[in-house]
């Protein structure tokens, strides 16, 4: 056998291991993010089949999933149940999926907010889009605006109220030279026009007193998905889907922006240009949602809070977990809403608050917990 030699003439030392494959080891936080991901995932299927079948007229799971195979599919059902069949199909899975909808974007548009004004804070309605919405609601609800637009009018005065706001308060925080579209900025002049915009709703509410509207209001800016329709689903599934990937695909650089202007700057991120994405991002989802289900509290502001804590505050992460959370949570918080005093409903508003309050109280005792951190 012929030993082998170097291009000097010398033998070469022959690694044993050459050539063999090399197994990549993944570290504790990712084999918890994968497993986090898709016991989220089932958790969120199983949700969804359980509360659809869940209410003052409940369904077993099995029949659940046969009444959706038959919509799905155009199977067949028998006589006896069309009654049960319709209120699974066309009341239920549309509000039960407006809910995981609604509450996987609030919880992604926490996530970048809180990321866009450095604020552990801040949540969807910090920028005052939700005041503007109400704002928007009100006034086709006091005038009879939007007419033309059917049992959609509310929905569009809304998103046309959001949109504005968005686009006032961007105005009012923005200035030329070094420091346009601070954070600080931002976060005052939001809660200015928030303010602005309730003393406007209100006005339009004392000036045009309409006792029907004014409940309408009163419900519709504590949240619900009790208007939900087949309807009303597709826009906003776009928009929030939509947002989350583009949310994700800025996750590097808004680990970078959590760190600081300059650190960013550094890094090669240009975060004026940035901030204004993550805007205009995070206002265009808080309308589509909020036209859809009013103002739905504590979702954005705890759920980014609960995930960074069990995997880290990297966005790569949170973007894909917070959504998840947050679709579980809602889901299972409107179905509280909708049986607790059944036949009457709660506003999704207190329920969350309920909630939301003890949860976040937990949060701040929590030690070892910093915003921002790893």
């Amino acid at each position: 056998m012929s030993s082998r030699t170097t291009g000097t003439g010398r033998p070469s030392r022959l690694d044993p291991d050459a050539g063999a494959p090399t197994v990549r080891v993944l570290s504790p936080t990712t084999i918890m993010f994968i497993k986090s991901t898709a016991g989220l995932a089932v958790a969120l299927v199983v949700s969804v089949v359980l509360a659809i079948g869940l209410g003052p007229a409940s369904v077993h799971p099995a029949d659940t999933l046969r009444y959706l195979g038959a919509a799905l599919t155009g199977g067949t059902i028998r006589l006896d149940e069309v009654a049960t069949y319709e209120i699974v199909w066309q009341l239920r899975t549309p509000r039960v999926l407006l809910a995981a909808v609604v509450g996987a974007g609030l919880s992604a548009v926490g996530a970048g907010v809180q990321a866009l004004v450095r604020n552990p804070l801040a949540d969807p309605f910090v920028l005052g889009i939700s005041s503007g919405a109400a704002v928007g609601a009100v006034t086709v609800l006091v005038t009879g605006a939007l007419a033309v637009a059917g049992i959609y009018a509310l929905s569009v005065g809304a998103f046309a109220g959001a949109l504005g706001a968005a686009v006032l308060v961007y105005l009012a925080a923005r200035r030329r030279g070094p420091g346009a579209t601070s954070p600080l900025r931002l976060v005052l002049t939001g809660v200015a026009m928030a303010y602005a915009f309730q003393a406007a709703m209100a006005l339009l509410i004392y000036l045009v007193p309409q006792g029907e509207a004014t409940a309408t209001v009163l419900y519709w800016t504590l949240g619900g998905f009790g208007a939900a329709t087949w309807g009303s689903l597709p826009l906003v599934v776009v928009v929030v889907l939509a947002g989350i990937v583009a949310l994700r695909l800025r996750a590097r650089d808004m680990d970078v922006l959590s760190l600081g202007d300059e650190t960013a700057a550094s890094s090669g991120v240009d975060t004026a240009r940035l901030r204004r994405e993550l805007f205009v991002l995070t206002s265009v989802m808080t309308g589509a949602m909020v036209a859809v289900s009013g103002a739905i509290g504590f979702v954005g502001l705890i759920v980014p809070h609960l995930v960074r804590m069990v995997t880290g505050a990297a966005h790569a992460r949170v973007l894909v977990l917070a959504p998840l959370v947050g679709a579980v949570l809602a889901v299972w918080v409107d179905l509280l809403s909708r049986t607790v005093v059944a036949p009457r409903e709660l506003p999704l508003g207190v329920v969350t608050a309920l909630v939301g309050v003890p949860v976040f109280v937990l949060l701040l005792r929590r030690r070892g917990y910093v915003f921002g951190g790893v």
